[in-house]
């Protein structure tokens, strides 16, 4: 495309935006409003996952030996497990180990398990069990307690199995909301530059009877398209920069145990992700429009 002809399509498209203004003005506030929605969900939805992913990280199964197992079923149990290639990290704590770690959590308190220690320790020896894939957790468990040697296993699995439930569940549901606001937001635009179309359709077929080309009539309507896009993604992106910073420093001084992702990271973020998506929606939007109105 010649430096001439893409000053001529964009000088058209400013054109037909300036003679339908209240138009353009309206398809790029329902662009704005439609990703303003979009963008929150993703900010949110980064930040929940962000949560538990954190708590993720944390989830373990606790794997007890059985007591009356002997040295070879300790030493079985232990290559099968490290053999697991589910098993990111298989640590072993005896019981003197174990006995340690709960006096230090008990603090002042500890002096309550005097005279526990050697024989009379009555904590098992152990393995932390930590799963590469931590939703895996549930199906590793299972199949790990019927492994020589085992005791009993413990995994928090009235929590952990919820909590990967409803991060499952929130992941669909984001997919499917975005997925609905994008179809939305492509509808938008297109009758909007269909309206557009159809007030100038007469002049289109003046211009197919002369011998212009159907790309030669279309460009300018693509770069009107282009142009709302872009503005209806750069509003909400400056609307969740500024909501976003004031949710920050209230978080930070209100709830602190919950951090969130930074305002830049976030933002930088949605710039990628709005932009791109903006101009997309607005050109797809022009190209539907126009396609019914070159069939002459």
């Amino acid at each position: 495309m010649h430096i001439r002809s893409l000053l001529y399509f964009l000088g058209e498209a400013l054109k037909s935006i300036v003679r339908n203004g209240w138009m353009s003005i309206a398809s790029t506030g329902v662009v704005a409003i439609t990703l303003l929605i979009l963008g929150s969900f993703m900010v949110l939805s980064v930040n929940v996952n962000l949560v538990t992913q954190d708590i993720k990280e944390q989830v373990q199964i606790a794997l007890y030996i059985d007591e009356s197992a002997d040295e070879e079923t300790r030493a079985e149990l232990e290559r099968m497990l490290i053999r697991h290639p589910q098993l990111e990290q298989v640590r072993f704590v005896s019981k003197e180990d174990a006995l340690t770690r709960l006096k230090q959590q008990l603090g002042d308190r500890a002096y309550l398990l005097e005279g526990y220690e050697d024989l009379d320790n009555p904590l098992r020896d152990s393995y932390e069990l930590r799963t590469i894939i931590p939703e895996d957790i549930s199906d590793v468990a299972r199949e790990v307690s019927n492994y020589p040697g085992v005791g009993y296993l413990d995994y928090g699995s009235q929590v952990v199995d919820p909590l990967f439930q409803f991060t499952g569940l929130l992941r669909w549901i984001g997919l499917v909301f975005m997925a609905g606001l994008a179809v939305t937001a492509i509808f938008l635009i297109a009758h909007t530059i269909r309206l557009t179309v159809y007030i100038r359709r007469k002049e289109i077929m003046i211009m197919k009877y002369v011998g212009a080309t159907d790309w030669f009539i279309r460009w300018p309507f693509i770069f009107e398209g282009l142009i709302l896009g872009l503005s209806g993604a750069v509003i909400p992106i400056i609307i969740l920069f500024y909501s976003y910073q004031v949710a920050d420093v209230w978080m930070q001084s209100n709830i602190v145990f919950i951090a969130l992702i930074p305002p830049h990271e976030i933002i930088n973020e949605m710039v990628k992700i709005l932009i791109p998506l903006g101009i997309a929606l607005g050109v797809l939007g022009s190209f539907i429009s126009v396609r019914r109105f070159l069939k002459v």
